[in-house]
C-alpha cells in the first residue's frame, strides 16, 4: 500500500499541481483578453452549463456567497449575466447568462486549449479511465 511519502505519490501530486497551475494561468489569460477576472470567467463557465442560484455558484467555486454576489453584480453591469426567478421556486433568484454572456463564455471555452491537445492523443478508453480516477479523487 502506498503511503503519503511514497515517491510515486509525491510525483503524482506535483504533476496534478502543475496541471492545475497551467489551467489557472491559461484561464486567467483568456479572462484578461475579455477584460474579466479569473473568478468572473469561472462564473461564466458555470453558468454556460445552467443557470443557478448564488449559493450553488458559491458551493461550486468553494467561496462565500457574498463574493459571488459581487462577481455577478459586475457581470450584470457588463450585460453578461442577469438575475431571473427560479422556475421551480419563484422566491429564489438564479444567475443566468444573457445572449452576450453566452458568446463570451463560448470564446473563453474555445480559448482554453492547454488540455485539448494532450487529451486528443488519448484514446476514448484512456480518457474515460482518467475521468473516473479524477472523479474518485474529487470525491464524486
Amino acid at each position: 500500500m502506498a503511503t503519503r511519502t511514497d515517491p510515486l505519490n509525491l510525483e503524482v501530486v506535483e504533476l496534478i499541481g502543475a496541471v492545475v497551475a497551467r489551467y489557472h494561468e491559461e484561464y486567467d489569460r483568456a479572462a484578461a483578453e475579455q477584460a474579466l477576472t479569473g473568478a468572473q470567467a469561472r462564473v461564466l463557465g458555470l453558468l454556460s452549463i445552467e443557470a443557478m442560484p448564488m449559493r450553488q455558484i458559491a458551493r461550486r467555486l468553494k467561496c462565500e456567497p457574498s463574493n459571488v454576489t459581487g462577481i455577478v453584480d459586475r457581470l450584470a453591469l457588463r450585460g453578461l449575466v442577469e438575475r431571473r426567478a427560479d422556475p421551480g421556486d419563484r422566491r429564489i433568484k438564479v444567475a443566468a447568462l444573457t445572449a452576450e454572456g453566452v458568446e463570451v463564455a463560448r470564446v473563453l471555452r474555445d480559448s482554453l486549449d492547454f488540455a485539448r491537445e494532450p487529451l486528443a492523443g488519448f484514446s476514448r478508453e484512456e480518457r474515460e479511465v482518467l475521468r473516473g480516477m479524477l472523479r474518485r479523487m474529487a470525491g464524486e
